[in-house]
């Protein structure tokens, strides 16, 4: 049981964790795209622009989709959704917008690195979102020692 307690506890580490640098990439996207970003797209070339506009609603649909199954995780932690539901279709991850490489190229670097940041925390989650399906681990010696100094001390 202290276990589980402990992995419980790591788990809602891992997904506060990601929860926050997801939440403060969603703002610093917003801030760029909305903002100081309008500067940068107005220099491009009109297919330039567009694909400009394409992306920021690309970082936007990675994060969000990030951010929803965090929430969904959040929420099976509380208790106030059942794990099993958790694994609804409609509940897991799911594919992030593919990266134009060429096009990413072409696109000022503040943009660039916002892209290349929202697919990197998006593939760290679709990992996560992945291991739902795997199967319980076999006992190992070392969580079979950990056990057992759990329950000496």
């Amino acid at each position: 049981m202290i276990e589980l307690r402990a992995e419980s506890r790591l788990h809602r580490r891992l997904i506060d964790s990601l929860y926050g640098e997801a939440m403060l990439l969603a703002d610093e996207a917003r801030a760029y795209f909305d903002e100081a970003g309008r500067m940068d797209r107005d220099t491009l070339g009109p297919f330039a622009r567009v694909s400009f506009s394409c992306e920021s609603l690309k970082v936007t649909t990675r994060l969000m989709h990030v951010i929803a199954w965090l929430l969904t995780q959040r929420a099976v932690q509380t208790g106030e959704l059942h794990a099993r539901d958790a694994l609804d279709p409609s509940r897991r991850l799911g594919d992030g917008p593919v990266i134009d490489a060429t096009l990413l190229a072409a696109l000022p670097t503040p943009a660039q690195a916002l892209i290349v940041a929202s697919a990197d925390i998006h593939r760290r989650v679709a990992l996560l979102d992945a291991a739902q399906d795997m199967p319980e681990p076999a006992s190992s010696p070392a969580l079979s020692m950990q056990r057992r100094l759990a329950t000496a001390f």
